[in-house]
């Protein structure tokens, strides 16, 4: 059974799409913590963080990078953050990695 983010990816149900390369695509959050908050989210599906495995290495730091990108094109000049949530205690909601970046207003810490 397909998830939420590969009916995404494989345009099933539509998003607000930012960014897509041949490795990820990156989507407006429908639910934002933030004035910016976009979803970076790899085609390949991964489970979660901890299920990562050695040949995602590569991935997992294109993901960051093209968070990165996008946060540079969206003029998060002051600042972002970067989050990735791994199991249930962890807030992960959808079982396919992703990670959400967050701008456009001072964050606090500790997050949660």
């Amino acid at each position: 059974m397909s998830t939420l983010f590969e009916k995404i990816i494989n345009r099933e149900i539509p998003s607000d799409i930012l960014h897509e390369d041949g490795s990820c695509i990156v989507i407006k959050d429908v639910s934002p913590q933030a004035p910016f908050h976009a979803l970076v989210i790899p085609k390949k599906p991964i489970p979660r963080i901890r299920m990562a495995e050695k040949e995602d290495q590569s991935l997992l730091g294109h993901l960051l990078l093209t968070a990165a990108q996008v946060a540079q094109r969206e003029n998060l000049d002051d600042g972002f953050r970067i989050v990735v949530n791994n199991g249930k205690e962890g807030g992960e909601s959808v079982p396919h990695l992703h990670v959400h970046l967050l701008g456009g207003r001072q964050m606090t810490w500790p997050p949660g």
